[in-house]
């Protein structure tokens, strides 16, 4: 015993070290080997319990005495997930959004068609899917929301957290609308005719046509409207009592409804934290799987739905001779993956620490680009069947960017179907369901940032900070649910959000790159990973993905996009409006560099320098045995 004994207390007393008056052990004997000891000694070991402390009892081996130590750590233990599929339901319910459904199938026929397949996996390979896997690392091996990790990596960028919680509640502001609109189809579905079939409801004007393949009386001209668009336009969003950004007008008492009804499901869905959001994503993401499948069935056996893939997939390779496109590939990978709005990192700190990262980065991206393409068959063999009834050409068909894709020309085509009420419910469940995923995933990452950045203050409070939050997104939320609401959504769409987070994401990978340093970096995923990422990934970090997000800021500068919603074009000083509520965000990041720079104490190397940890503390407690 004393020969066995001796070595390992040698060890431990090398890793006993004296913090706050109170003994600290290193992890000395596991409870196996400490279950050996005891047997092999004929002592019985007793352990006692207290909170935050040690305790230890004193047994005579032999000649000498042992002290069994138990070290309790004085931290919350953090909260993890149930299971591994409801991490990774959570991050690919998070990836696949609206986004996926109507701006990858547009973006895709509007640069080259298949060959705008080209420039996006190359975007997706050398930008999208490093930072997917820069962001999950980080978390996972810090623990951290968005705003506390920089203690860890470099403090002076603290900002850059601050910025990410201000822009997710902007998103918050207008995203959730969308859903609100799609509720408010799904409850005018459960009717024998859907609202937007007819010209007869009292919101149509004389404008109103129906022209479809069996209405062979009616003449279509320039004015004439469809009862699609004037449903939308007229009923949901009645945006022709409002006159533009100048006068939004009175808020809708039914969107305002709706949008209520959506904030009840995200605060129960994520009061208690990721044990039941984990839960609920089983339901939301994977339900709009089967509706994809369902409608790409139904919509293959449409009349025309092959005019409608041959438009989205024919390879127009002069295309890729335009910078256009490969903005658009740029920006649509970037945006579809979600690296930068502090969601990826709050997932992953909840994740057990030797969780292989870098297989769930490879698959859940994955999932989320084949989504996206599969989405473009759904939408497409549809607007080929819409196409065929209109006599019309796809172009003409697939001319609105952006909602309107699914609550004008898709809601039509779903009107003018055999079982039309059916397939209207379950493809707006779907719209809902896919917003929600992003919603929950939106708000966990300002709710993991404040709570591990104010533990003492919010951690016992939880539900009380969620609704709190979730009120203030809703009270924001309430410029867009006026009559002019829909130019709010585009607006915040456009300028308030895109620009920030990518500046922010930016200053994210410089900062973890080149001030906390690439091998360091990569040394912390060997430590939780047991290997090293190789030159490939190392290269993306330090040089690629900064080139990748320059590109697309310098592009977004040096061509503004011209915002027009419908017929409303927005004026100039709407522009400046923008630029000014992205700015509101980014300003984070300088002004917490003046505060730290002008209140912290040492160097400037000091001032930029994490905290060096050489691995992550266990949340169990450690035993030990002491000779004396």
């Amino acid at each position: 015993v004393f020969f066995f004994l001796l070595p390992v207390c040698c060890l431990i007393g090398e890793g006993t070290h004296q913090e706050n008056g109170r003994l600290m052990l290193a992890d000395g004997l596991t409870e196996k080997g400490l279950k050996s000891l005891n047997s092999s000694s004929g002592q019985q070991v007793s352990n006692g319990t207290a909170s935050g402390g040690l305790t230890g009892s004193s047994v005579p081996l032999g000649g000498l005495r042992t002290l069994v130590v138990q070290q309790t750590s004085l931290e919350r233990p953090r909260e993890t997930w149930s299971k591994k599929m409801d991490f990774l339901l959570s991050v690919i319910g998070y990836a696949v959004d609206l986004g996926n459904v109507w701006r990858f199938p547009y973006i895709c026929y509007q640069n080259g068609g298949g060959a705008f397949l080209l420039p996006y996996l190359l975007m997706a390979v050398f930008g999208g899917v490093p930072l997917f896997y820069m962001e999950l690392a980080l978390g996972q091996f810090h623990r951290s929301g968005c705003i506390s990790i920089w203690k860890h990596i470099c403090p002076i960028f603290k900002g850059i957290g601050f910025a990410i919680c201000i822009i997710a509640l902007y998103i918050a502001f207008y995203y959730n609308t969308i859903m609100a609109w799609a509720l408010y189809y799904l409850l005018s579905s459960f009717r024998p005719t859907l609202p937007w079939t007819t010209c007869t409801n009292s919101w149509n004007t004389a404008n109103c046509n129906r022209y479809m393949s069996t209405d062979h009386n009616v003449s279509w001209s320039n004015s004439s409207t469809s009862p699609a668009e004037e449903f939308y336009t007229r009923q949901v969003l009645q945006v022709h009592l409002s006159p533009g950004l100048h006068q939004l007008g009175s808020v809708s008492w039914q969107l305002a409804l709706c949008l209520l009804f959506i904030f009840t499901i995200v605060y129960f869905s994520i009061w208690k934290g990721v044990k039941t959001s984990g839960k609920v994503v089983w339901v939301t993401a994977t339900f709009p799987y089967l509706v994809l499948l369902v409608l790409l069935i139904r919509g293959a056996t449409l009349p025309g739905a092959w005019r409608g893939v041959v438009f989205y997939l024919k390879p127009d390779w002069e295309k890729l001779l335009s910078t256009t496109v490969w903005i658009d590939a740029a920006a649509q990978i970037f945006f579809s993956l979600g690296p930068g709005f502090g969601v990826l990192l709050a997932f992953a700190s909840y994740n057990p620490f030797h969780n292989n990262c870098y297989k769930d980065a490879l698959v859940t991206s994955s999932v989320n680009c084949l989504t996206s393409f599969l989405s473009g068959f759904v939408i497409f063999t549809v607007l080929g069947y819409m196409a065929e009834m209109r006599h019309q050409d796809v172009d003409a068909v697939a001319k609105d960017a952006g909602p309107s894709l699914l609550f004008i020309i898709y809601a039509e085509a779903i009107a003018n179907m055999p079982a039309a009420t059916f397939f209207s419910i379950i493809f707006f469940l779907m719209i809902i369901m896919l917003g929600l995923d992003s919603t929950f995933a939106g708000l966990e990452g300002v709710i993991t940032a404040m709570l591990d950045e104010f533990p003492h203050v919010l951690v016992k409070r939880r539900e009380l900070f969620v609704f709190g939050l979730v009120c203030v997104c809703y009270l924001g939320a309430l410029s867009t649910l006026t009559y002019g609401g829909a130019f709010v959504v585009k607006l915040f769409e456009e300028y308030a959000t895109g620009p920030a987070v990518i500046t922010v994401v930016l200053l994210e990978v410089i900062a973890v790159s080149w001030f906390y340093g690439t091998n360091r970096f990569c040394n912390d995923i060997q430590v939780m990973l047991g290997f090293s990422p190789g030159f490939f990934w190392r290269v993306c970090w330090v040089a690629i993905c900064p080139c990748f997000l320059l590109f697309i800021i310098i592009s977004f500068l040096a061509f503004p996009p011209e915002v027009r919603l419908f017929h409303y074009h927005y004026p100039p000083w709407t522009t400046v409006l923008g630029y000014c509520i992205g700015v509101s965000s980014f300003i984070c990041v300088p002004a917490y560099m003046v505060y730290h720079l002008l209140n912290a104490k040492g160097t400037f190397k000091q001032l930029t320098e994490g905290r060096r940890t050489s691995k992550r503390p266990t949340d169990r407690p450690s035993l030990a045995v002491v000779q004396y």
